[in-house]
């Protein structure tokens, strides 16, 4: 019998793998049997992290300290990954962050380090992890985390940089997908709509974002843990290699409407 997602001996990186989402993606590919880098930078999270994984899944974990934001130390995470393991079958550019304020508040520090984190940080990674490995290899699969809020506007929370930095993701995903196709790498992009994380919690159980979600999104409510999970192992398998270049929306259907 055929596991068509069956990562067993590959060898994961996931960024902003300290808390949230990016862990829960980790786990997910962990229990694939794929070996997992954490990056992130809190070195004792992404310790615990690591530790947790290998112990749960029985998998070989790295963790490696790194800020997106920093070419050098990219590419030394990247060295580092590939002294370790000798090679880069996965990356997950998760690590991200989201400024709210009206836009005509927003400053140029708070647009300019949106972009630098979201934006030109998921590059900065890609192109690393493609130039070092992925491309010799002519093999990968390259996950960027976008968002719902990276194809449409919203009218509850202003974040006009974080609409700006997640929609150049999503075009920046079909750009590389239509470069390094020929390499065998494929690279797509999940974009999630509400997410119950820690961050976002009292957020999404504030009385005014509940009836927005019983009005703007057709399920009705919040996305789950776990809920991000079949849509990152279906991305990263070795199967979906005639999928490239697509924005999946995990929204419960926000973007349907």
């Amino acid at each position: 019998m055929k596991n068509y997602f069956d990562l067993s001996g590959q060898v994961a990186i996931v960024t902003g793998c300290s808390t949230g989402l990016g862990v829960q993606m980790a786990k997910a590919l962990a229990n694939q049997g794929a070996n997992i880098v954490a990056v992130a930078r809190r070195q004792n999270l992404i310790d615990e992290v690591a530790a947790e994984i290998a112990s749960e899944y029985g998998v070989e974990t790295l963790a490696v300290r790194c800020d997106i934001t920093d070419t050098d130390g990219v590419e030394s995470m990247v060295d580092a990954v590939l002294e370790k393991f000798g090679r880069i079958d996965i990356l997950i550019n998760n690590a991200g962050t989201g400024a709210v304020a009206p836009a005509e508040d927003i400053t140029d520090e708070q647009f300019g380090n949106e972009m630098d984190i979201d934006l030109f940080g998921s590059f900065r990674v890609a192109r690393a992890v493609a130039k070092k490995a992925m491309i010799g290899a002519k093999y990968g699969r390259i996950i960027n985390i976008a968002s719902m809020y990276g194809l449409v506007g919203n009218k509850i929370a202003g974040s006009a940089p974080y609409h700006a930095a997640k929609g150049g993701v999503v075009n920046l995903t079909r750009a590389l997908a239509a470069e390094w196709g020929k390499y065998g790498i494929t690279v797509n992009s999940i974009c999630p709509g509400y997410f119950y994380t820690d961050l976002t919690r009292d957020t999404l159980n504030s009385d005014f974002f509940q009836q927005n979600a019983k009005t703007m999104i057709p399920e009705e409510r919040y996305g789950e843990t776990g809920e991000l999970d079949s849509a990152a192992i279906f991305l990263a398998s070795p199967s979906s290699s005639y999928v490239t270049g697509v924005n999946l929306p995990v929204d419960g259907g926000y973007t349907a409407m």
